[in-house]
């Protein structure tokens, strides 16, 4: 009986792990900062801008002074390609991170995620503009802001809300976080999680109370297409942003991290229009994270070659088995007790 040997199972298993973890790999831009005290050494990766320093020995950045027209923001230094990997493909972006904006008489701007190309100066960007950010056809941006002003040019519903902008601080997809009893400029803590999934061109914003779980279902979403905002492999910059306008309204950072991740090309959907919002979004069927997906798969292969490779086993062990205990035939018996016979009576002549 020919058993296929067990080695050549663990060979084959070995290259499908390798095989999934390129498809897995990350581009490496990712950094994680719990504090940004001394011994954080978040200087050698951040950049602050404007009035942004650290306060109490690092617990948090603080955006904006307590003065009029404050601006600051802290940028992530080294600039993130929106491709990665052989062959090329779209990453996927995470975010994470926990601030505080203090109540004041005076509403602020708020803050405000910002991705944009590292074509654009950081150093030109206008304090005295929404959240410290530059508002012109030649600035190119993707931001989720979290707006504490309600001004009427941009059609903001209130002063607290938040919402996807796309080279304009006209939203393209707003929340009011006073309907599901959220306050941005309560002073509290607050956290929050954006993911860009590439396969779906889907990008997801959540926010809690500081300590809280993450929620399950985003608070807001909308398909943008990076592809065709940014056609060409040219890098770009993440960072935080904050300005308080005519108030003294503090904004406080105190924990940021951020990551990006690729997906195999066969888990790509078809891209979308960036600027065409759809009101069916409400009722479309949730996507399965891609890691998700690759590890079921990974998974199955994995039990699969497992069992392979086991049964290939038991079978020759119990082929050994069988082979050493068969039982004789009559046949073979009656020969057996011939060969006895003669040997006695050579052994008596």
């Amino acid at each position: 009986m020919a058993a296929f040997p067990s080695s050549r199972y663990f060979v084959i298993l070995y290259l499908l792990t390798l095989s999934f973890e390129s498809l897995l790999a990350d581009t490496n831009s990712s950094f994680s900062f719990k504090n940004f005290g001394w011994n954080s050494s978040f200087e050698s990766v951040l950049a602050l801008y404007g009035d942004a320093k650290a306060v109490n020995d690092g617990s948090s950045l603080q955006l904006t002074a307590p003065s009029v027209s404050s601006a600051g923001r802290v940028i992530y230094k080294n600039p993130i390609k929106f491709y990665g990997g052989i062959p090329e493909k779209l990453v996927s972006l995470s975010t994470y991170f926990s601030f505080s904006i203090s109540p004041d008489s005076k509403n602020g701007d708020g803050l405000a995620f910002v991705v944009f190309s590292d074509g654009y100066p950081v150093d030109l960007f206008d304090d005295n503009g929404s959240f410290g950010l530059p508002n012109g056809d030649n600035f190119k941006f993707l931001s989720v802001e979290f707006d504490t002003s309600m001004d009427n040019k941009y059609g903001d519903m209130n002063e607290n809300h938040i919402g996807i902008d796309l080279s304009s601080f006209v939203s393209l997809k707003a929340m009011n976080l006073s309907s599901v009893n959220l306050g941005l400029k309560s002073g509290n803590r607050l956290q929050v999680w954006i993911d860009y999934q590439s396969s779906s061109r889907r990008l997801e914003v959540r926010l809690n109370r500081y300590g809280e779980t993450r929620p399950v279902d985003p608070l807001l979403f909308h398909r943008i297409d990076l592809a065709k905002i940014w056609p060409g492999n040219e890098g770009f910059f993440v960072g935080l942003t904050s300005s308080n306008g005519n108030s003294s309204q503090l904004c406080n950072l105190y924990s940021w991290s951020f990551k990006t991740r690729q997906s195999p090309d066969w888990m790509h959907s078809e891209p979308l229009d960036p600027m065409v919002f759809k009101e069916r979004e409400e009722n479309e069927i949730k996507i399965h994270k891609k890691s998700d997906c690759v590890m079921r798969i990974l998974s199955a292969l994995i039990l699969g070659i497992g069992l392979g490779a086991l049964g290939s086993f038991i079978g020759m062990f119990m082929w050994t088995i069988f082979a050493k205990r068969r039982p004789i035939a009559p046949e073979d018996y009656a020969m057996k007790h011939v060969v006895l016979n003669k040997s006695s009576s050579n052994e008596k002549q």
